[in-house]
């Protein structure tokens, strides 16, 4: 990221991930990455400072590893917790965002709010 000419950052639940970072991301903050004016939406569970990322002006949500077809992002690895992603992503996303919200993980295929919302149930239900 440095190279290319960007700050990195990072929520402070997580800064002691990374051996360096510019500065802290705090929930409700506006990034601005060239044309684009990221929201931080803190969306813990993955990591305790785990963070999706809304696109001002656009119906955009960079989830990270919240968020993917089928269901929440990983849980088992050190300081993950499903309870917490769960509510994550029901309280901030699922009930914040419309549901033609464009879901981009991490990685892997994209979705909408839409159609993941219905299948909250199951996935509290599969557990992980």
């Amino acid at each position: 990221m440095r190279d290319a000419g960007y700050q990195v950052g990072i929520t402070a639940a997580d800064a002691a991930m990374l051996p360096s970072y510019d500065f802290v991301l705090e929930d409700g903050a506006v990034i601005e990455v060239g044309r684009l004016r990221l929201h931080t939406i803190a969306t813990p569970g993955h990591t305790p400072g785990s963070m999706s990322f809304r696109v001002e002006g656009s119906p955009v949500l960079f989830s990270g590893d919240t968020l993917f077809p089928g269901g929440p992002g990983a849980t088992k690895f050190e300081g993950g917790d499903f309870p917490t992603i769960i509510r994550s992503i029901e309280d901030r996303l699922f009930s914040a965002l419309p549901a033609d919200t464009l879901v981009l993980p991490g990685h892997g295929t994209d979705t909408t709010i839409g159609s993941e919302s219905p299948h909250l149930q199951e996935w509290i239900d599969r557990g992980w």
